[in-house]
Parts: structure tokens; C-alpha cells; sequence
């Protein structure tokens, strides 16, 4: 089979990047209107998208004078979302540090039978304070700790997807019987971090469980990828650094038992787009010209863990900021940061300039062609199983790269030029769909 590009549509708000809302085109209110989402959903259902995405927290981030803030719950949104669309995978942002698994189950369970087996959950084990104290903590559990409650989180999610076979359900009307009780399997579980007796209130749905999907760069973060993960969002700068974590990736996953095939990396593209390269880099400059840059140094001395008021806008980063190993946030980001402004002797303004439309994503500035050379470059050369596209400005980024980009990825052979019938998020990506731990297949002779 000829290998085909994924795509993934990140969607936020007025778009990625954090000044996107001061342009006159743009809705400051779009965050919560769902025609906004429906108008996206659809066009990325045009550029015959994989799947789409929103991403999601348990708290509100940051100052609300930077950018459009709070979001729709996603699983609420996605349902409404899986009555507007046809085809496209739909996949939610969900914490295991402030959920439980019997009712995040239950929800995702829902979902995908809503869709028709189009659900998706991106896996987040969340960072920082601010979230630990909306939930009784004075501060965030340690990197190691949030790993090691996600590992049994979907251990029991997993479980709990399980407890139904697929045809636990007779509906028998002659002899009275709806279902079969022995096809009924509680986990029963008693574990470090949670104690569930019951099954699922819910049948098993159509993909058997959500396609798994996980962020997280870390060394923590690759481990839990390696065992769970079916798609990973990931971020670098260069080809060479997304080719590093490609293979190292895939051999995790093979040490792990499981399949590299089985395992999808989608590295975050912000596309902004010209007719020239002169017109693109004037778009870019466009935007960044509406930074407001005292919301950008105080976002910066968050990651990096300085004292308010440490940054100088025109000086580069200082000397002695701590290792990965001493950040419990989220150690990946962090360490890109930091690499990107070293390597290119960057000072705090143009820092803020270069996170302001990807946050540490690879922005690309150029032609429709040169945004499908890069792309292409990275999906042949072992850098990407495809792309997380993360346009600048939404809607008109997203349009933009479905009439414009979209069709010379699909004229090189890249990219499917229509969906082939109506199939499963999981299909969509090349995956199996998962048997059942409870039911043995006898092994062919």
C-alpha cells in the first residue's frame, strides 16, 4: 500500500497564534460559538483531514488581557461536532490527574458510539499549580508521579472499554432475554491510585476503545507514548531533531512489544501562507507586530520558572536557568525553548516573535509549495508519519491550507483526494481495531 500523509487539524480559538484575535478578520468571540467549530470542522472534512483536535485544561490559562480565553468543554463540543460532519476523527483533550476512569470511560465510550467510531482521546497528565489547586492540591504532583496515575488510569480504562464483548448484547425478544450476563466483565480493580469495582455502563463501541493519543516529549513522556500511544502530537524545530525523536520513538515502541507501525507521529506545523514568499513573511510580520510583548515575558518566565520581572525584552536569556531534570512542569516544552533560543542567540523579544504562533511548533512562512516541500521533506526522510496543522489565524489559515496546499499534497501522491467510504478514526490511521482481552481467538492451524 502506498504510504498516505495524516493530518491532523489543531483548532484554537481565532488561531494559533496568540495576537490572531486583533486581526480585523477576526472574531474575539468565536471561542465559544459553535458555528465557529462547525464552519472548521467542515473544511478540514474538505481537505479530507484524518482527524481534528482541541486542545483542553482544567483551569483557566494564563492572563486573560493576551488572547481569548476559557474554552467549551471538548467532549460536549465534539458531540455536537459528530452530528455536523461525516467523516473526520474527533479527539478531546482529557487530564487523568483530574478525572476518575469509570466516568472519562463512560464519556469517550459515548462519543465514539455518537460518531460512529470517530473518537479520539489526547492523553495529558496536565502541569502546573494552577490546576493542582483547583482540585484541593497546593501544588502540582510530581513529573514522575502524574506518569506513573496516567499508566493506571489506562490500565482501568482500558478495563473498563473491555468489560463488554462485542456481543454481550442478544436481544432475544421470543425467549426474553436482552443480554448475555456472562459476557459481562467487571474490573474490579484495586490499585495505587483507584479502587473500580463495576462494568461500563455503556456497550463496547465501535472502535472497541477511543484512538490513544499522548504529547508528551519527555523521557517520562516517550515511555508512557512507547506502551499506550496509537498517535503522537510531538513538537521540534529542525528535520535532523524530529528525525531523532522519530526513530527513537519507534524503537521505544518496538522494546515495548508493540508494533512501530501501530504508532503515528504527527509533528506541529503553523502554515502561514502567500502568494510570494515577500507576501508570507509580510503575513508573519503582520502578526507579530501585535504581540503585546509584557503578556509574552510573563508567559516566558512562567515556563522557564524565573521571578517576575527577571526577563529583559532586548537581552537573551540568562545564564544558569535549571536542567529538564529539575522542572516538574512540562519538561519537553521547556528544554525546546531554551535549545531555540541558544541555538540562534535569540533575544526575549524575538524569543516571544518566534512562540507567539506555535508556542515552540515549527512556523513556516512561505509559498503553498514551500509549505508542501517541508511537509513532504519530513514525511520522506523519516521525520513525521504525518502533520498536526496549527494555522495561525482560524478560520482563514485553515482555508487557506485546504485550497491552497491540500491539493499539491494530493497531485505528489501524498494525501487521499477523497475519504474511501465511511470509515473509523482507527481505520483512518491504519490501525487495528483491538480485540478484546476477555475473548480468546483460537490460533489458526
Amino acid at each position: 500500500m502506498t504510504r498516505r500523509l495524516h493530518l491532523n487539524a489543531f483548532l484554537m480559538n481565532t488561531g494559533h497564534h496568540e495576537a490572531s484575535w486583533r486581526l480585523p478578520e477576526s472574531d474575539p468571540y468565536a471561542h465559544v460559538e459553535l458555528g465557529h467549530y462547525v464552519r472548521l470542522a467542515r473544511t478540514a472534512e474538505r481537505g479530507t483531514f484524518d482527524s481534528l483536535f482541541l486542545a483542553d485544561g482544567p483551569q483557566l490559562w494564563g492572563d486573560i488581557a493576551q488572547r481569548p480565553a476559557g474554552a467549551l468543554e471538548p467532549l460536549t463540543l465534539l458531540t455536537a461536532l459528530a452530528t455536523a460532519t461525516e467523516h473526520i476523527g474527533l479527539i478531546a483533550t482529557a487530564s487523568t490527574s483530574y478525572n476518575s476512569p469509570y466516568n472519562l470511560a463512560r464519556k469517550f465510550a459515548s462519543l465514539d458510539i455518537v460518531s460512529g467510531g470517530r473518537a479520539g482521546w489526547n492523553i495529558v497528565t496536565t502541569a502546573g499549580a494552577e490546576a493542582a489547586r483547583n482540585f484541593g492540591l497546593d501544588a502540582e504532583p510530581a513529573h514522575a508521579e502524574r506518569y506513573a496515575r496516567a499508566a493506571e488510569f489506562l490500565d482501568v480504562a482500558l478495563k473498563l472499554w473491555d468489560s463488554w464483548e462485542d456481543d454481550a448484547i442478544v436481544a432475544d425478544k421470543a425467549a426474553g432475554v436482552w443480554g448475555d450476563d456472562a459476557k459481562i466483565h467487571p474490573p474490579r480493580h484495586k490499585g495505587r491510585y483507584f479502587s473500580v469495582e463495576g462494568a461500563l455502563n455503556v456497550p463496547r463501541s465501535p472502535q472497541g476503545y477511543p484512538l490513544l493519543v499522548q504529547a508528551g516529549s519527555s523521557q517520562d513522556g516517550k515511555a508512557f507514548a512507547a506502551r499506550y500511544a496509537e498517535a503522537v502530537f510531538t513538537a521540534q524545530q529542525t528535520v535532523e531533531d524530529a528525525r531523532a525523536f522519530y526513530a527513537g520513538l519507534k524503537s521505544l515502541t518496538a522494546a515495548a512489544g508493540r508494533d512501530p507501525e501501530h504508532i503515528k507521529v504527527l509533528p506541529g506545523i503553523v502554515p502561514v501562507l502567500g502568494s510570494t514568499q515577500a507576501e508570507a513573511e509580510a503575513n508573519e510580520r503582520l502578526l507579530e507586530d501585535h504581540i503585546v510583548h509584557e503578556h509574552g515575558v510573563r508567559r516566558l518566565e512562567q515556563l522557564l520558572q524565573l521571578e517576575p520581572g527577571t526577563l529583559e525584552l532586548d537581552a537573551e536569556l540568562p545564564a544558569g536557568l535549571p536542567s529538564e531534570d529539575a522542572v516538574e512542569g512540562a519538561k519537553s516544552r521547556y528544554t525546546l525553548v531554551v535549545a531555540l533560543a541558544r541555538r540562534e542567540r535569540l533575544t526575549v523579544r524575538q524569543l516571544i516573535g518566534r512562540l507567539g504562533g506555535g508556542r515552540g511548533h515549527l512556523t513556516v512562512a512561505g509559498t503553498p509549495e514551500q509549505v508542501a516541500d517541508t511537509i513532504e521533506t519530513w514525511f520522506t526522510q523519516g521525520a513525521a508519519d504525518g502533520f498536526n496543522i496549527m494555522p495561525a489565524v482560524l478560520p482563514s489559515g485553515l482555508e487557506a491550507f485546504v485550497d491552497h496546499v491540500v491539493p499539491i499534497l494530493r497531485a505528489r501522491g501524498l494525501l487521499r483526494t477523497e475519504y474511501d467510504g465511511r470509515h473509523t478514526l482507527r481505520e483512518r490511521y491504519g490501525l487495528p481495531r483491538p480485540a478484546n482481552q476477555h475473548v480468546h481467538t483460537p490460533a489458526l492451524v
